[in-house]
């Protein structure tokens, strides 16, 4: 049986209506009008270490970029993050007094609220294998940033900006143009 309209009973209640299934499409009691559908009044359950019944964790990207450019740093075969100018700029930072090294040169972040993505810049060191180096970065950052935060690393892009040479800086701090 189908009905196209709600069933007004003779005291003006509206007792919804009925599809070809028999299902009851929607019902509301009251004077003529009808009223919102009743809330649950159970919490929605909990969807990662970080959104809880409890509350929400939120991770600044600037936590994870620090997290991930330590881990990345730990590997062996990196000589150093990022690329040509932020190098540069590093190292006039770390000539000055009190100045720390930025150990989130070189690595950008998209931080959601149960992942990330990581994009590492480096410079490797003559001789290692950029493929064994690139998999061991992949490895030590996941690990870190997955056990510290809780979020899912869905990937990392490393990016070999350039492969360092032993003595190669030192010779052209060396010469000079002038006297």
């Amino acid at each position: 049986m189908t009905t196209d309209g709600p069933n007004v009973s003779a005291t003006g209640s509206t007792t919804g209506s009925t599809t070809g299934g028999g299902a009851t499409t929607g019902s509301a009691s009251g004077s003529g009008g009808t009223t919102a559908p009743a809330r649950e009044s159970r919490r929605e359950p909990a969807q990662g270490p970080l959104v809880t019944e409890m509350g929400r964790t939120t991770i600044a990207d600037g936590v994870v970029s620090k997290i991930a450019g330590i881990a990345a740093r730990e590997v062996s075969g990196v000589h150093d993050l990022g690329g040509g100018a932020a190098r540069m700029v590093g190292a006039i930072r770390e000539r000055i007094p009190g100045s720390r090294t930025n150990l989130q040169q070189g690595v950008s972040v998209e931080v959601g609220e149960r992942q990330a993505a990581i994009d590492i810049d480096i410079v490797a060191d003559y001789g290692v294998s950029v493929v064994d180096l690139s998999t061991g970065i992949r490895r030590n950052v996941v690990a870190a940033v997955e056990r510290m935060t809780g979020l899912e690393v869905t990937e990392v892009n490393v990016l070999v900006n350039d492969v360092y040479v032993e003595g190669e800086d030192e010779g052209e701090q060396r010469e000079s143009r002038v006297e």
